[in-house]
């Protein structure tokens, strides 16, 4: 991947390269360490998109010299990082993928070939433990917790409400997404449920994140996170457009 230049907004292609098939967001708190691994791993022709959320390790500089195209945000929040990242995209297709080394970037080319092909409209990564402490138990619980209230809200049978993603960008901007904390991956899920998406999910490796988890790592930041989805669920469905 050649360098390219820091944009706080879209992000064009250097002159003569050309515009990137796919783009992965990747959301970035401090993640100096991960980022060699994460990046090396972005497939060819695939443009990676490091959102800096504030860091204070230098992340920023070192997805430069890696290649990546830096957008900064500085409204903290899980949620600010990806909808930044997505609004600065241009690629038809747009993957989310953390930036902690956990899940490996690769594992979504078959994702974007499912939504390329038009036979699902969001693919998701059902996340499968490698290694001890991948997915702490309080981890584990709350995600199942979600998955039971999803499944009342919006009868689907999903079975992990993980990172790991990717649907067409117009698409997803059109869902008007408004979550900027931990809610923001379960509010795209439900509003494409309201809008009648087909959503399929795959198995992927989970393993344990280059240094400390800033959310499902400690209890405190499990029930942050299950308490900002909790609110997603009571929200009312989205309204249809009716056509004049």
């Amino acid at each position: 991947m050649r360098a390219v230049t820091t944009s706080p907004s879209s992000p064009e292609p250097p002159s003569g390269d050309p515009a990137p098939s796919v783009d992965v967001v990747l959301p970035c708190l401090d993640e100096a360490a991960a980022l060699p691994w994460v990046l090396r791993r972005i497939p060819p022709g695939w443009r990676a998109l490091v959102v800096d959320n504030g860091s204070t390790d230098g992340s920023g500089r070192v997805a430069r010299e890696l290649g990546a195209t830096v957008v900064r945000e500085a409204r903290r929040g899980f949620g600010a990082a990806c909808h930044a990242g997505l609004t600065a995209a241009t690629a038809e297709i747009v993957c989310f993928c953390d930036c902690d080394a956990s899940l490996d970037p690769s594992d979504l080319v078959p994702f974007v070939d499912e939504v390329r092909s038009g036979a699902a409209d969001l693919v998701l990564g059902r996340r499968r433990p490698k290694g001890r402490g991948a997915w702490p138990p309080h981890a584990r619980a709350g995600n199942a917790a979600l998955s039971l209230l999803l499944r009342r809200r919006t009868g689907l049978r999903l079975r992990d409400l993980g990172p790991l993603r990717a649907a067409r960008r117009e698409e997803l901007l059109a869902l008007d997404l408004t979550d900027r904390r931990s809610g923001y991956p379960l509010e795209m899920v439900v509003r494409a449920a309201d809008a009648g998406w087909r959503i399929t999910e795959h198995d992927v490796a989970y393993t344990p994140r280059t240094g400390a988890s800033k959310v499902t790592g400690t209890w405190r930041g499990t029930y942050q996170a299950v308490r900002d989805m909790s609110r997603v669920l009571q929200g009312p469905p989205a309204r249809e457009e009716v056509t004049p």
